[in-house]
């Protein structure tokens, strides 16, 4: 999250603009691993990828814009002692191949997310998504509610856009949607290399993390990259909440010191998952975007006791 300029007019300024798009291309934690990472031998997609490791219950964790499985990699891990744990990667992003030109992002991976669930025989699995991840998450359970025993959403909101003021709209966001997705299709590979640079220590307090999420940005494919920020941007997931089953914890970062102001965070998460009755809502102090990365110990104490619910 960021602190936001004052806007005129309705209007977000410039600086507005981007320290959303930024927030949006969140990108992944850690260094590449040397091996390549393949599909389960049982389960084939050209829409993700998924490595399992661990014995357990099932725990899913989705990655979020532009990002690879590999943020997960640390959480992944521990919670393998006890679990068994799916680690998601999404077609386009971090070096995974995209073959779908400018056609849909979001509903066809999440199309494939429950047919993994299904033909795997995953028992309700928990479900953690971060950003993007976190709105797939919570999609997923709105749509297949039979097939989620529980989710958590990681810094993510139902819909993104409403960083641009309790008014928005997907249809008063689209604009900036559309010029955000020209802005990934048109930048060179020096200025979006620069850009990615420029805005990742907001989104992480960790130089380590800053320096690792940008080499993940630049090998997402631009094409997937602009149709998934076009979708996200305009995706408003708020009019479900109201009929949702699945219980939900919504983590969130606040970070007084150059990250979202306690405030500010507070009255947005809580604006924002208002027609959720029975949500969680959880924030971790002294954090931004990759809460995983900035407060992994808190983090983890989080996530164990959502799963043991």
């Amino acid at each position: 999250m960021f602190r936001f300029p004052r806007q005129t007019a309705g209007k977000p300024s410039r600086a507005v603009f981007v320290a959303l798009a930024l927030l949006l291309a969140g990108v992944a934690v850690g260094a590449a691993r040397a091996e390549t990472v393949q599909s389960t031998p049982a389960f084939a997609s050209d829409r993700i990828s998924v490595e399992v490791i661990g014995s357990g219950p099932d725990v899913i964790l989705i990655p979020g814009y532009a990002s690879s499985r590999e943020v997960w990699r640390a959480e992944g891990q521990r919670l393998a002692a006890t679990h068994r744990v799916h680690l998601i990667q999404l077609a386009g992003f971090a070096g995974e191949p995209w073959s779908h030109g400018n056609g849909p992002f979001l509903q066809p991976a999440l199309d494939e997310l429950a047919r993994y669930v299904r033909e795997g025989g995953l028992d309700q699995p928990g479900v953690i998504g971060h950003s993007m991840g976190g709105l797939c998450a919570l999609m997923l359970a709105q749509q297949h509610p039979d097939l989620i025993g529980r989710v958590m959403s990681v810094d993510s909101l139902p819909f993104f856009s409403a960083l641009y003021g309790p008014t928005a709209t997907p249809e008063t966001a689209r604009p900036f949607a559309e010029r955000a997705a020209g802005m990934m299709l048109t930048s060179d590979p020096e200025a979006f290399r620069a850009g990615q640079a420029l805005g990742a220590p907001g989104l992480s307090r960790d130089p380590a993390t800053q320096a690792a999420m940008v080499d993940w940005a630049v090998a997402s494919d631009r094409q997937a990259l602009a149709t998934a920020i076009l979708e996200v941007m305009t995706t408003d997931a708020r009019p479900l909440l109201a009929a949702m089953t699945t219980p939900v914890w919504a983590v969130y970062a606040a970070d007084d010191d150059g990250g979202a102001p306690s405030v500010m965070a507070d009255a947005m998460w809580t604006r924002e998952y208002a027609g959720l009755a029975g949500v969680r809502l959880i924030r971790v102090d002294g954090s931004r975007h990759f809460i995983m990365a900035d407060q992994p110990a808190r983090f983890a104490e989080i996530v164990d006791t959502f799963l043991a619910q």
